[in-house]
């Protein structure tokens, strides 16, 4: 059985670092296998890695019987990225980097581009400047015997953000780039699979509130899929895509089976999400080798949750992992330039050269009397400041020639104005009694300071309660770009979820007073 996992990790370091270990020299390296472990595939596609190379450390890269492969953003750091784990028992023959084949190094790469004449070179590398597409390809053995090609496109498909237009427009045309190599491959004779974050939810069913959406169905992600996927028990003449969506193939009907929800929200409390991460097969592959598709929604650590497939075949590894595996990275390989080559050996002066060669050839005899003869040369201190009297340092500590006199004008005191000394006992009730004055002094004064700035500022309004469930409310603050921008609000403490659910946020807002 071959056992693949799709996850948007959001952050390759952020689940890590919620992982605690005892050996913080390890804890990277523990942590990173111990998730792998936790998901239990032969092959482990992550996506929004938001690491860029610089800043890929070899705990995190480099896990013991696992071989890995990551694409990096060029344009932005901590921003998308998306990386394949390969246990050694499902080494790749091939891997290679981006859609296009401009990022290919001719040597171990997957190669099968298609027709890509529509797309300029500018456009085919601004798509696969950001890191979104990763192809590893597998040699497998069916349950029959027979040895087959198998490439898994790992994608993080583009988000369209609907107040920059110009995104919709670059998503789509990413749709259209993978589209095109995953039919080449298919027409090459490769099964292929794409998995991953496809950023569309497919289906009024993948999604918590489609019916609520406008013009849901007229989406362009969604009529691209439309294209892609055979729409399993769809009527006779109709379009059957090369792919279909493995999970649906299982769960028809399942309702509910989302993969991303808002943590700013707390949907996910009450699973109020949409699906838009997927384990897509080719027709063949599916009905013949997928014996199961699923979900993992108790996996925490980020907004997606993982998912994944099961194939009834075998993999045969390759016998030495691609030149884009990590491994091979110099910083990681051991082969990195070190300072030592930047440092050239100078040549001595001829003159310096033969002095050093007669001085290495000197007996202990000659050294001894050259050594004399500098000690001979070198300048005696003068004597010239005693003989013109200059006063030597014990000069200055002379003893004393007798005891100081009593002044005979020294009048004693009287009996009277003798003033009798003070008890410890009364010295320390006076300190204590002046200690606690100077306290009570302190306080008073910090008191009075205190009420005087709550009477001035008055301190913060309390929270204002929800209509719906009579509740403190939370505070938020406006961020998209508007009249409103920077605004704070009050809404519904609670999580985000279906209107009709009691327990689930109510719809009061509240504009905050200005300062």
């Amino acid at each position: 059985m071959l056992r693949v996992v799709s996850w948007n990790i959001n952050g390759i370091r952020s689940p890590v670092q919620g992982v605690g270990y005892e050996e913080p020299s390890n804890c990277t390296a523990m942590a990173m296998g111990r998730i792998l472990d936790k998901l239990d595939a032969d092959i482990v596609c992550l996506q929004e890695t938001k690491v860029t190379r610089d800043v890929l450390t070899e705990p995190l890269a480099i896990i013991e019987g696992c071989n890995s492969y990551f694409s990096f953003s060029r344009n932005r750091s901590g921003y998308s990225g998306v990386a394949t784990f390969c246990k050694d028992s499902a080494t790749p023959v091939a891997a290679e980097e981006g859609l296009s084949g401009l990022l290919a190094t001719q040597n171990g790469d997957v190669g099968c581009y298609g027709n890509m004449d529509d797309f300029t070179q500018e456009e085919l590398r601004a798509l696969d400047s950001e890191g979104r597409a990763l192809l590893t390809q597998h040699k497998i053995c069916t349950w029959e015997g027979k040895e087959k090609t198998l490439t898994l496109i790992n994608v993080y498909c583009p988000h369209a953000d609907p107040g920059k237009p110009e995104r919709l427009a670059f998503k789509m045309r990413f749709y259209r780039l993978l589209q095109i190599r995953a039919e080449a491959l298919l027409a090459a004779g490769s099964h292929v699979i794409i998995l991953g974050d496809l950023n569309t939810a497919h289906r009024p069913i993948d999604h918590w509130d489609a019916v609520n959406l406008e013009c849901f169905e007229e989406d362009p992600g969604r009529k691209w899929m439309d294209h892609l996927l055979s729409n399993l028990g769809c009527q006779a003449g109709s379009h059957t895509g090369p792919f279909i969506d493995s999970y649906r193939y299982f769960h028809p009907k399942q309702k509910g089976a989302f993969t991303c929800w808002s943590t700013v929200s707390g949907a996910r409390h009450l699973n109020y999400g949409s699906r838009l991460d997927y384990v897509l097969g080719d027709r063949t592959l599916v009905m013949d080798t997928f014996q199961a598709s699923f979900l993992l929604p108790e996996v925490m650590g980020s907004d997606h949750c993982p998912v994944g497939a099961v194939l009834s075949v075998s993999s045969v590894p390759a016998k030495q992992c691609p030149p884009l595996c990590t491994r091979f990275l110099p910083e990681f390989a051991g082969t990195q330039l070190k300072i030592l080559r930047f440092l050239v050996r100078l040549e001595q002066d001829p003159v310096f050269r033969q002095s050093a060669l007669q001085l290495s050839n000197q007996t202990p005899v000659q050294m001894r009397q050259n050594k004399a003869r500098v000690r001979s040369t070198r300048s005696r201190p003068s004597q010239a400041g005693s003989s013109r009297g200059q006063k030597n340092l014990m000069s200055y500590f002379q003893p004393s020639s007798s005891r100081p006199q009593a002044s005979p004008n020294l009048e004693l005191p009287s009996l009277g104005t003798l003033v009798t000394p003070k008890t410890s006992e009364e010295d320390v009730m006076a300190s204590v009694v002046e200690g606690r004055a100077k306290a009570s002094e302190a306080k008073n004064e910090k008191e009075v300071r205190t009420s005087f700035w709550k009477s001035l500022l008055g301190g913060p309004l309390p929270m204002p309660l929800c209509g719906g469930h009579r509740e403190p409310c939370v505070m938020r603050t406006v961020k998209k770009p508007g009249p409103n921008l920077g605004r704070h609000f009050y809404m519904c403490a609670r999580p985000q979820g279906p209107p009709t659910d009691p327990s689930s946020r109510c719809s009061f807002f509240l504009w905050s007073r200005p300062n």
